[in-house]
């Protein structure tokens, strides 16, 4: 995690402290579930919440004793036992480290995914407010970055506004993928951990119990959490460079909030680019290289191995706080972004007329024209005007074929903008129902 990327409530969710936290907790909810099996003393499991539940675990005292062990989970084990005393004896009984790692990341991962749902949340918010804001605001759509036909502002903010609607679904589903807990012992059996205890820490953590598991929670489920993340990033780029190509000079339709004092460039006093959109397009490859690690974590040794550890330590907390900043970015981006209509009208007539080409071909089809010999008129005056040698309703006026089929008048009635934003509410209805 680097500082510059991070914010705090993300960040604090990967801290050593509250995975220690969590980690106490699994093994306290254990006893609880053991000394009501008659396995443990019950005064053994009250001791060990009475001793651990205020304790401030001591990182750095972790960190020395697992220079000795080589055992992270040991290591908090001993220290525990520095806390609890010698009711500790009876933490982590039958049960193995992955137990206590992979129901822990768990939590991680449903922690961090609670926080990501509430940021599309906010997201979806002002991609509505300004889509509503925007709604009739003609502009031209582009195909091959190409001027094609009329669309709207707030066309373009609805899509995106329906692209993190899925987002949020999919973050959901890949919480409830996540969910699980898994206190089963060394390969799964439950040979030394009663499956209650399991039952138990799964309800008391929010989680499910996982149906089957070897050493570990199939990794399958984190590969789908981690690729869902990355089509969220995905979809952010998606955005990010639409907004960057209509802050270009040339196009000038929209552009990033440039505020009192801001620099743009250290050489050029002049310049006002669109950093926070190049940067969520980095941030964006950043997430999207984790899901790659996460697939293959998915194919392990056996019951177990830990070529998979390195990397969900690694993953687990970059791409989920990456992601966070990336959507809070993205929403500060879209709430201040300014749009100039004015520009985009201007841009709607740099062809002269060429965007409403399909009208007048459809136009002549109704006339009885077959579409080839239709296309073929459209097109030999829509190169005329693409090279500058005319206004293209003035040449299909000037051209004979054309009059053949088409007064001036059907023509002229071939070229009205409002045309083209007909079924715009239609839309925003789909979109947005009732929201």
């Amino acid at each position: 995690m680097i500082p510059r990327y991070s914010r705090p409530e993300m960040a604090a969710i990967w801290s050593p402290e509250t995975r220690f936290r969590i980690w106490f907790e699994i093994e306290a909810h254990a006893a609880d579930a053991m000394a009501e099996l008659g396995i443990i003393p019950k005064s053994a499991a009250a001791k060990i919440w009475a001793k651990g539940k205020n304790a401030k675990f001591n990182v750095g005292r972790i960190v020395e004793i697992e220079r000795e062990t080589k055992h992270d989970v040991v290591a908090f084990l001993t220290h525990l036992a520095e806390i609890v005393g010698p009711e500790a004896r009876f933490v982590h009984q039958g049960m193995t480290s992955s137990d206590v790692l992979d129901t822990c990341l768990n939590v991680q991962l449903i922690r961090a995914a609670d926080i990501l749902i509430a940021d599309v949340a906010k997201l979806k918010a002002v991609l509505k407010r300004r889509a509503r804001q925007h709604k009739m605001t003609p502009t031209i759509g582009r195909s091959h970055g190409i001027h094609a036909e009329p669309t709207t502002f707030g066309l373009k903010l609805a899509y995106a506004y329906a692209e993190f609607d899925r987002a949020e679904a999919r973050l959901k589903g890949a919480r409830d993928e996540v969910a699980t807990a898994a206190i089963s012992g060394a390969v799964g059996t439950f040979a030394q951990v009663d499956p209650r205890v399991e039952a138990h820490v799964a309800q008391a953590m929010g989680l499910k119990v996982e149906p089957i598991s070897t050493q570990i929670i199939p990794r399958d489920r984190h590969a789908m959490y981690f690729a869902t993340l990355g089509v969220v990033a995905a979809s952010i780029e998606r955005l990010a460079t639409e907004i960057r190509h209509l802050q270009r000079t040339e196009v000038l339709e929209a552009e990033e909030f440039f505020s009192a004092g801001q620099k743009g460039s250290s050489a050029m006093p002049h310049k006002r680019n669109p950093v926070l959109s190049e940067n969520l397009v980095g941030l964006a490859r950043m997430v999207r290289a984790y899901v790659t690690p996460a697939l293959e974590d998915v194919a392990l040794w056996h019951e177990r191995d830990i070529s998979h550890s390195s990397v969900e330590r690694m993953i687990g907390p970059d791409a989920t706080v990456t992601l966070d900043f990336a959507l809070n970015r993205l929403t500060g981006i879209v709430d201040k972004l300014i749009v100039y209509p004015d520009n985009m009208r201007k841009n709607l007539g740099r062809l002269g007329g060429l965007i409403h080409s399909q009208r007048v071909l459809l136009a002549l089809t109704q006339k009885g024209l077959a579409r080839e010999a239709a296309y073929k008129l459209v097109q030999r005056n829509a190169m005329k005007a693409w090279g500058g040698k005319g206004d293209f309703l003035t040449l299909l006026k000037a051209d004979r074929d054309v009059r053949k089929h088409l007064s001036g008048k059907e023509l002229a009635a071939n070229f009205d903008l409002d045309f083209h934003l007909a079924h715009v509410e239609a839309i925003f209805r789909r979109v947005f129902g009732g929201r």
